[in-house]
């Protein structure tokens, strides 16, 4: 007869779980889309949360047509400058970057990050006329210095994806935004899914209770009570990953699939709180609003990209928005 065991207390889901490698996320897949040549990603700053009535729309729902309480991200977005196009060519390991041509009259804080290459002529993306281009992409990198609630002003430079259409309209599309702003709208419309991309809270070193759920031992055990009962069998002669141990808890890379955007607004007044976002302030630039949470807390950056895994009915329609509480987040 089988012994009956318990399920494993906390998530396996991620593995090794260390820090982060920096605050900007990073990206190693882009889905493929249709339609005219746009870029698939973008990225803002988180400014807080609060809540909005919706109207539901969902033909079958207890509440449809009427107006649903809804929590929502505040993602603060002023435009981003592309600073260069990147070809990208098929080798052996697979897609290998063939070459890059950068613009003119690029941000002077850039350099504070990099050393900025020289910029391109006319002749520049002849170089790559019989290159046998496999994807088109272009650097971009934010504006902080228009962000009144990020203390850091130098830009964070990122890679974009360039879908839709053919490579020579990908191409031509490059060219027309080089060295030029783009706006959030560029990049996806109200009603739209995205995935969200972003660095989590950090929470220092903390011990298996905390970091794995693990319960508490008896009140009789000789030591402590937060702690694991063992760490293993005696063969293998080593501890295994399985073993829920103290670590690392938090700063880590998570992506949140299928957020709904359910607003695009232009003036920041019409939804900052009274006393503004605690430890944030004002949105002052363009923002966003996302049904739900997003990792990470108030200032960090956050990275928005196409939807990778968009459900077959997904409700692509515009949110009819009603009210955002503009409300104190302060507390009585």
């Amino acid at each position: 007869m089988s012994q009956r065991r318990r399920p494993k207390r906390g998530s396996r889901a991620f593995g090794p779980r260390k820090r982060a490698q920096a605050q900007r996320p990073r990206l190693d897949s882009w889905p493929e889309v249709g339609g005219s040549p746009k870029i698939q990603g973008f990225a803002g700053y988180k400014a807080g949360m609060t809540h909005a009535f919706i109207v539901d729309k969902r033909a079958k729902s207890t509440t449809s047509g009427m107006e649903v309480q809804t929590p929502v991200t505040v993602i603060e977005v002023p435009p981003m400058k592309i600073a260069a196009v990147r070809f990208y060519e098929n080798s052996t390991l697979g897609l290998k970057t063939a070459g890059e041509v950068w613009a003119n009259d690029l941000d002077p804080l850039l350099e504070r990050k990099m050393r900025v290459p020289k910029a391109h002529t006319a002749e520049s993306f002849a170089r790559y006329d019989g290159l046998d281009t496999e994807d088109i992409r272009v650097l971009a990198y934010t504006q902080p210095k228009l962000v009144s609630g990020v203390p850091k002003k130098v830009p964070e430079l990122m890679e974009l994806r360039i879908g839709g259409g053919t490579i020579a309209e990908r191409l031509a599309y490059a060219k027309g935004i080089l060295g030029k702003e783009l706006t959030v709208t560029d990049f996806a419309p109200e009603g739209a899914f995205v995935d969200v991309i972003a660095i989590t809270k950090g929470k220092g070193f903390q011990g298996a209770t905390k970091r794995w759920g693990v319960k508490l031992l008896s009140h009789r055990n000789s030591k402590h009570r937060r702690m694991i009962g063992n760490l293993g069998p005696k063969r293998p002669g080593y501890v295994r990953g399985t073993v829920p141990m103290s670590g690392q808890m938090g700063y880590h890379q998570r992506t949140e699939c299928n957020k709904k955007i359910v607003k695009v607004g232009e003036e920041g007044a019409e939804i900052n709180p009274k006393g503004g976002f605690i430890n944030y302030g004002e949105v002052r630039n363009t923002y966003i609003l996302v049904r739900g949470s997003v990792p990470g807390p108030t200032k960090r950056i956050i990275r928005l990209r196409d939807a990778t895994r968009l459900p077959k009915k997904a409700d692509m329609g515009v949110p009819e928005v009603t009210y955002v509480s503009t409300e104190s987040k302060q507390g009585a």
